[in-house]
């Protein structure tokens, strides 16, 4: 097969690898020997740490890959590893088993600078202030008789030449199994495969690319849902699917330390975070799912939906057409969506808002405080990020370099103003879109329902289907973005995705909320001068509440169909990915199938890791915080999603895919900026829907400009007349822009209304904007700026007397920090003791000659 990387120049690179005092040990291919869970060589000894799987080709086609396989491999055995060939079961494949010695082990664990067990942890924890309820907490948790806690000790990087200072009981079990994947993932990434005099081309993931090797994984310790016999095997899988993927145990908090172990720290903080921001999510839930109640009960006591409901005021109402090909209908149609909106808009959810604005800031340094003891816990509050070998797409496409001439620096240039100009025109188009969408369904569809909620569901369903097909489309055009950039190393590779892939998304998902919240029904004129868009469409207008019911619709519609369409495209597409594979590959469970093949039949674990989860729980995150102002049961809605998706994460990691290669993380990443930036949005637009979305501000002025002083402070009795007060009249002989064709007016009826302040027919200034309107105005930018400078505020507070690390997680650092320069360093202060005495002794023992 062509080899795209054949034709293209390479980098000068100098290669050095460890040098190791093992000889080159390779097995020859052996037979099976019909232990399915064993997790060793052949002579049960050897613990296996990688499998390559490759095909065993004999035409001369494959010449060059045979050629770069056996390159490969002797420079792995002369690296230390040891490695032994087993043929599959079906006879198609050969699997290469690899195996780290002892001493490979040590040298790389110190090349990695792993942290490892130097004492105990003698400091007393602080007893946690649910322990009077652990009676009842343990059911909780994951059963303790199958998952022990771990034991906690001060740790250090491992050095090789003072081994004696770490506390290693056993060798073999020393290094857990995910040190040793790491490890093995590092040489394997390292070691050459062609050599041309001073040029070396190296990595396991260019021959992976170019079909040397089919797949490179670790391997499960067992089956997901059977115990392995096997008397070495711990079994962990069996026992994260039982505590923890299964769904019988969707109640149980996570066995985070587990994860951790067995799939390495950047799995763990992922999962760390789901579940922090599940458990979280419940007090926003509780408080939103009791602003709901609230609305919901007091939504028939409100009185501008009395009046909207009465025959004798809405009823006589007569509200003028919505559009050209409209009709006259009376404001009492509207009776029940005015009942409803009442359940979203009230002063229950201005509330809400601020209470999530506060939330949203506790979840952020929280979240730092946790995130800081994982890190202690996990070994990575001082994590050296090594230096990442560049990606083959990188080396095979970069051959040209310039260097700077007044840094001298080279430097890597970016593809930088395409992402914007692509973004800005994703959001007009969108904007366009949702625009276009509600205007041609609106438009026949008003005739025959009632004008206001005429098109919410249908629009919410067609642009909840768009926006699932246009994310295809931009993941393919951030994916080309980013690879015309040509990032150097696979980090930078994902910051630089992320920042694409969130943008795209952010538009995708959010534009038509946008239109909805703040251009529908804002400029749409007045009955005798609508105002169109391209001189053709006429501009939507709001229900006389306000176009918030609708902009709830839009949320409920698109966040549920999202969560539903996802955990099902998750559950379903590897589990029939793996059913096709196995019936095209005539897998048959009457053959023992040895472990290593057992994974190669999985799915292989995604090249950009845990990144579509990250986005998809972000995604969820800006649906919870920005439009929470008019949707209270959000966070109830991601709760919910959430306690399914972390089981059915679990589910899809443990038993759909392969071993995923553990890799260290500090952090989340470039996701904790990220929703940095959406919190601070989250106030300007909960803010704004309250503003401008909402008919709060209005109300509030009505009852303290025209009614507290009339009728006293009885709420019942001051609202009274808002509804009147917040409609203008339009006489019916001003309409000049309406086909009579179309618009049949009543003889008798000679004025209608229509949801403005302006001033009646006949008036010096008829249809302009009377002064209550820029009382309104007014009034809602005061309390965009007051409601923002005090959440802010609020909110600067609170970061500044909330510590990012705990002050026990601190002073355990100082202990471990002190510990290793006792423990660690005096060993070179005996050393230079001892030296400084064997030259004392051997100057003394001259001067003694000298004088004999």
């Amino acid at each position: 097969m062509f080899n795209k990387y054949d034709t293209m120049e390479e980098e000068e690179y100098e290669f050095h690898p460890v040098d190791l005092p093992t000889e080159p040990c390779f097995s020859p291919q052996v037979e099976f020997n019909d232990k399915p869970d064993s997790l060793f060589f052949n002579d049960g000894v050897r613990r296996i740490d990688f499998v390559l799987a490759y095909e065993d080709e004999d035409k001369k086609e494959y010449e060059k890959r045979h050629n770069r396989r056996e390159c490969f491999e002797d420079n792995l055995m002369k690296m230390g590893m040891e490695l032994e060939a087993t043929q599959s079961v079906n006879e198609k494949l050969v699997f290469l088993k690899v195996h780290m010695p002892w001493d490979v082990l040590c040298t790389y664990a110190e090349v990695l600078h792993i942290k490892l067990p130097i004492q105990s942890n003698d400091m007393s924890a602080r007893p946690s202030p649910w322990r009077f309820f652990s009676c009842i907490t343990k059911h909780f948790y994951p059963d303790e008789k199958l998952i022990s806690k771990e034991s906690e000790f001060f740790t250090a990087p491992f050095e090789k030449n003072r081994q004696d200072l770490f506390c290693i009981k056993d060798k073999d079990h020393f290094f857990t199994p995910s040190m040793r994947s790491r490890m093995a993932y590092y040489i394997l990434s390292r070691a050459p495969y062609e050599i041309r005099g001073n040029i070396k081309k190296f990595g396991i993931t260019k021959l992976l690319d170019g079909g040397v090797y089919k797949a490179a994984y670790p391997i499960h310790d067992c089956r997901f849902n059977v115990k392995s016999q096997e008397p070495e095997c711990p079994n962990e899988r069996y026992l994260l699917y039982e505590e923890w993927a299964h769904p019988k145990s969707f109640y149980k908090m996570q066995p985070l330390d587990l994860i951790r172990h067995y799939y390495g720290e950047k799995i763990g903080i992922y999962f760390a975070w789901l579940g922090f921001y599940t458990r979280m999510l419940t007090w926003a839930a509780v408080v939103g799912i009791g602003c709901f109640i609230y609305g919901y009960y007091t939504r028939d006591t409100s009185t501008w939906s009395k009046e909207v409901c009465d025959p004798d005021i809405g009823g006589k109402i007569v509200m003028c057409p919505q559009c050209d090909t409209c009709q006259y209908w009376t404001l009492n149609s509207t009776c029940n969506t005015s009942k409803n909106l009442c359940i979203f808009d009230n002063f229950g959810t201005l509330v809400f808002a601020v209470f999530m604005s506060v939330w949203v800031t506790l979840f952020l340094e929280f979240w730092k405080r946790y995130q800081a003891e994982l890190e202690y816990e996990w070994d990575t509050v001082e994590f050296l990020e090594q230096e990442e070998p560049p990606r083959p797409e990188y080396e095979a496409k970069c051959i040209h370099e310039r260097k700077n001439p007044i840094t001298g620096v080279n430097p890597t240039y970016f593809f930088s103003i395409s992402p914007l100009q692509i973004f800005l025109l994703r959001f007009i188009i969108s904007f366009y879109l949702c625009l276009y969408t509600n205007l041609t369904i609106a438009e026949p569809i008003k005739e025959y329902v009632t004008p206001q909620m005429a098109t919410s569901v249908t629009a919410s369903l067609i642009s909840f289907v768009v926006i699932m097909i246009l994310n295809t489309l931009y993941e393919r055009v951030a994916i080309w973005i980013t690879d015309f950039e040509l990032p150097r190393t696979k980090t930078d590779y994902e910051n630089s995705l992320t920042l694409k892939m969130f943008l795209f998304q952010f538009v995708n998902y959010y534009s038509s909320c946008f239109y909805i919240a703040f251009a529908k029904g804002k400029a749409v004129g007045y009955p005798g001068k609508p105002v169109y868009l391209l001189g053709k469409y006429r501009n939507e207008e709001c229900d006389p509440g306000g176009c918030l019911i609708e902009l709830t619709t839009q949320l409920a519609i698109i966040m549920g169909g999202k969560a539903i369409w996802n955990n099902i495209q998750e559950v379903l597409i590897p589990w029939l990915k793996n059913l096709i594979y196995r019936r095209c590959a005539h897998v048959t469970t009457e053959k023992v199938i040895p472990r290593w093949e057992q994974d190669y039949q999985l799915q292989p674990s995604s090249k950009l890791g845990l990144f579509y989860e990250y986005l998809e729980m972000v995604i969820q995150f800006g649906f919870v915080t920005l439009f929470v102002a008019s949707f209270p049961l959000a966070p109830a809605l991601a709760l919910l999603n959430n306690i399914i998706e972390i089981r059915v994460d679990a589910w899809k990691l443990t038993t759909q895919f392969r071993r995923a290669v553990p890799e260290k993380a500090q952090h989340i990443g470039a996701w904790q900026p990220i929703l940095q930036g959406i919190t601070i949005l989250a106030v300007v637009t909960n803010a704004m829907i309250i503003a401008f979305t909402s008919d709060m501000i209005p109300r509030l002025v009505y009852y303290w400009s025209f009614s507290v002083y009339p009728y006293g402070n009885n709420t019942e009795n001051t609202m009274k007349g808002y509804i009147n007060s917040s409609l203008s009249v339009f006489s019916t002989n001003d309409f000049q822009t309406v086909d009579d064709d179309y618009i049949h007016t009543p003889p008798n009826l000679t004025t209608c209304r229509y949801r403005d302040y302006r001033f009646p027919p006949g008036h010096p200034k008829q249809y302009e904007y009377n002064m209550f309107y820029w009382h309104v105005i007014a009034a809602k930018m005061a309390f965009i700026i007051v409601v923002e400078h005090i959440v802010y505020f609020t909110k600067f507070i609170l970061a500044y007397i909330i510590p990012d690390v705990p002050y026990a997680v601190k002073e355990q650092i100082k202990r471990e920090k002190y510990l290793t320069q006792v423990i660690l360093h005096e060993t070179n202060l005996k050393l230079v003791s001892k030296r400084l005495k064997a030259t004392e002794t051997e100057t003394e023992s001259r001067v003694a000659g000298a004088v004999a």
